[in-house]
């Protein structure tokens, strides 16, 4: 029975593996929306089990008509189970060059990270959800090209309101986007790059609040106002002095209370 199953697999026709004549080379080719459990590794030497929603690619030759679309998932299947930070991402861009007979490779990590917070005035603890990713490629014989990306909710207080009103401010709640690229060996954790944003609005989020925490973070939003360019530029300040960053790119989001759209600013910077 074996054999006759092993004659059927010889005899059936692979036709990806047969060869394409109009000569166009694609950069990217595999697969994406892949939904797996991952392990993350966290700051405090554990792992946080994370649902992934993945893509992974490669490049394919002019030559060739299709690539192998099983063995992205079989490198998925066999990492899913690892704690996963940076260098781990390198291992399987490796894994997938090698079993793909590939020059280069593409990943995209995209899930929810949980990070503890303390209420600042009753002490209580929550956790709040934070979108986070790992984007990583490389080519055969080079460096590991890894961007982490964060966003992370605040709240700002509007300093033209506050001046011109004879009491109260308005405020809203805003998300800061940031990617960033560290030179080879040296990396960030996503605890203490969310820690580094949450300090540069008018005051941090946090998921529970009792009164007394509730009054503490009105007051401070309102002693710390900030457009969302003082935000934006206050970000950028803090980034550039994160150890061995090479790159960032940075969006501020701010949903306005008071109109029907949107404040928004983005600066994107190379570090020498």
């Amino acid at each position: 029975m074996k054999l006759k199953s092993q004659e059927t697999k010889n005899n059936i026709k692979d036709v990806q593996n047969s060869c394409d004549e109009r000569g166009i080379a694609i950069q990217k080719v595999g697969v994406s929306d892949v939904h797996l459990p991952f392990l993350i590794q966290t700051k405090n030497g554990s792992f946080q089990s994370v649902l992934a929603k993945i893509k992974l690619t490669v490049n394919l030759p002019q030559e060739f008509k299709g690539t192998h679309m099983s063995r992205f998932i079989e490198v998925l299947s066999d990492w899913s189970q690892k704690p996963v930070s940076a260098k781990e991402m390198e291992y399987i861009l490796i894994d997938t060059i090698d079993r793909l007979h590939a020059q280069s490779a593409a990943i995209d990590i995209n899930f929810k990270y949980f990070i503890e917070k303390t209420a600042p005035v009753s002490g209580f603890t929550s956790m709040l959800d934070y979108d986070c990713a790992f984007s990583g490629s490389l080519t055969r014989g080079q460096h590991l090209n890894f961007v982490l990306g964060l966003k992370v909710p605040f709240t700002s207080l509007c300093p033209c309101s506050k001046e011109i009103s004879c009491y109260g401010a308005h405020n809203q709640r805003g998300i800061m986007r940031v990617k960033i690229k560290h030179q080879p060996g040296s990396f960030i954790w996503i605890e203490d790059l969310a820690e580094l944003m949450e300090a540069e609005g008018s005051c941090q989020v946090y998921p529970l609040l009792k009164r007394e925490d509730e009054k503490y973070v009105t007051e401070k939003a309102y002693e710390n106002p900030k457009f969302v360019e003082d935000v934006l530029r206050d970000l950028v300040l803090s980034l550039r002095k994160v150890e061995g960053a090479q790159w960032f790119e940075v969006e501020c989001e701010n949903y306005e209370s008071i109109h029907n759209h949107s404040a928004y600013a983005a600066h994107v910077e190379t570090l020498k």
